[in-house]
């Protein structure tokens, strides 16, 4: 079962790894990112950071959105996480069953807003948000779970 999709452009860290695989239950960690499966220093540096107890999976979005349609996911409490706001989308936009996005953390960069502190964002990452609002699925901004979501229509 699907618990939750996050962007979080450091994908797993402490935060991620503890408070928010506690918070969810989450037995299976999937990674869902184009350059990680191809990339064995960030491989090896995400394996070491996984929980105890929890199965970590890295795989491209494409593969990634096969497997959760295929029903070889159900079994796990499942929390996936992607670098980008688009590969987000594009996840939304491939499986029905993803139906909530947190928006984690996204990197600061000269061609980016903030939108709050830990959200920067293009006029593309805007037109994502938007698509994925569209969908039906709920989008909310919140670092780690303790913190009130803050829904994108209240800050973009």
């Amino acid at each position: 079962m699907m618990k939750l999709l996050r962007v979080d452009h450091r994908l797993l860290h402490g935060q991620v790894a503890f408070s928010w695989t506690n918070t969810l239950g989450t037995d299976c960690i999937l990674i869902a990112n184009d350059s990680v499966p191809t990339d064995d220093i960030r491989k090896t540096t995400l394996k070491l950071s996984k929980p105890n107890g929890v199965k970590l999976v890295i795989k491209t979005v494409n593969d990634s959105i096969v497997a959760i349609n295929s029903g070889v996911t159900d079994k796990y409490r499942l929390f996936v996480i992607t670098e980008s706001i688009h590969d987000a989308r594009r996840l939304v936009e491939g499986c029905p069953s993803v139906r909530e996005v947190n928006l984690g953390g996204t990197k600061k960069t000269a061609d980016k807003r903030p939108i709050s502190k830990f959200i920067f964002v293009t006029e593309e990452d805007v037109e994502d948000i938007h698509a994925m609002l569209r969908t039906g699925a709920e989008v909310e901004l919140r670092q780690p779970p303790a913190d009130n979501k803050i829904t994108p229509q209240d800050v973009i």
